[in-house]
């Protein structure tokens, strides 16, 4: 339920939630549900459930048993604020957070009304990173809702992009990842959207990186946005 991850913005996954459930375009071709779905045949115990939102209690220390720094991308394999994630276990994965301070936690969310909802139960210190996922310009309003939420740094997952976004409001965002969809079915992304993405980035002075062009073979696209890879990154804050 936690292992090094090839994610290319984050270093470690930490799984105290699995499964979710589809709630815009960007979730068409979910890579954790196939993935899922492929550990659950495997008989892997915490797949048990397949893609059914699944709490895993005994996963909730695990973080603080790590002894060297790293970068922790919080429920790679659902959606934190899932409606059917109890908030109770919530805030057993901000304690975790908040106690494993030798770590930073990055999150990501869909569901940007709950999560502005129940932000006010949380501690926020310093180390836990929050973020939006904004597929096409539908769900811009997410970045709104991030705004409420007093994380030290505050971030968009553009990815899958599907979509133009232009003139984004970058106000309070403290960095953009951007991506374009991989593996079976994978939809285009135009250069256009993203070059457009990273002189917004550049004009507004928020570190911007990119992370694939994607594809069905997403490793023969590569990552290179004229002639070079933009991997900026948030200062750090613990």
């Amino acid at each position: 339920m936690a292992a090094g991850s090839s994610i290319e913005w984050t270093e470690s996954t930490w799984n105290p939630v699995t499964g979710c459930t589809k709630i815009s375009a960007g979730c068409k071709h979910c890579y954790a549900e196939r993935m899922a779905k492929r550990l659950h045949a495997m008989g892997q115990p915490n797949y048990r459930n397949g893609f059914k939102v699944t709490c895993h209690p005994d996963v909730l220390g695990m973080p603080l048993r790590w002894k060297k720094s790293q970068m922790i991308f919080v429920n790679s394999m659902s959606d934190l604020f899932h409606n059917d994630v109890p908030a109770e276990f919530v805030d057993e994965i901000f304690f975790t957070m908040n106690a494993a301070r030798l770590h930073t936690f990055q999150i990501l969310t869909k569901r940007a009304g709950r999560m502005a909802q129940l932000a006010s139960r949380f501690n926020w210190t310093s180390n836990i990173w929050m973020g939006v996922t904004v597929e096409n310009a539908d769900h811009v309003d997410r970045i709104d809702l991030l705004r409420e939420v007093p994380a030290a740094v505050r971030f968009l997952s553009l990815e899958p992009l599907l979509g133009p976004l232009p003139n984004l409001n970058l106000k309070k965002i403290d960095w953009v990842i951007v991506g374009g969809e991989s593996g079976p079915g994978a939809r285009p992304m135009e250069k256009a959207w993203v070059t457009d993405l990273r002189d917004q980035c550049l004009k507004a002075n928020v570190p911007f990186f990119f992370k694939q062009w994607g594809g069905v073979q997403k490793k023969k696209h590569g990552r290179l946005l004229g002639k070079r890879t933009w991997d900026q990154m948030p200062a750090a804050t613990t």
